[in-house]
């Protein structure tokens, strides 16, 4: 079973930048679709961005375009997460999920779309 830990979560003052790791143990990681989610206090876990199995193409929510910018290194079994400008409303859990596909990832932006789950890194942005 695949399986993801999350790291790099802390705390962070508005304008500042934080990158999360997500690294698999358990079976292939290329083979996997990644994306990074995020649940703040009270409201649903949504989805922020997603990644090809092969790292060849990234999508972004609108919230997050040009702020975060996601990554993976097959040969490390690990994703990343690289925020900048991070604003108090980016303070949430974050949470990286997989999914074992290969092809495009461009419509998976649902819980429902990923088997596994990290256990979440915790971001607050706050001066």
């Amino acid at each position: 079973q695949l399986q993801l830990v999350e790291s790099g979560g802390g705390l962070v003052q508005p304008g500042g930048s934080l990158t999360l790791s997500c690294t698999a143990s358990g079976y292939t990681f290329a083979d996997y679709a990644i994306a990074w989610f995020r649940q703040a206090p009270g409201k649903q876990r949504e989805a922020l961005s997603l990644i090809s199995s092969s790292g060849g193409s990234s999508y972004y929510m609108n919230s997050v375009k040009g702020r975060f910018t996601m990554s993976r290194d097959n040969a490390k079994n690990t994703a990343y997460l690289q925020m900048n400008s991070l604003k108090p409303e980016d303070t949430a859990v974050y949470y990286c999920a997989a999914e074992h596909y290969q092809g495009t990832v461009i419509s998976m932006w649902g819980r429902d779309e990923y088997d596994y789950w990290g256990q979440g890194t915790q971001v607050t942005v706050s001066s």
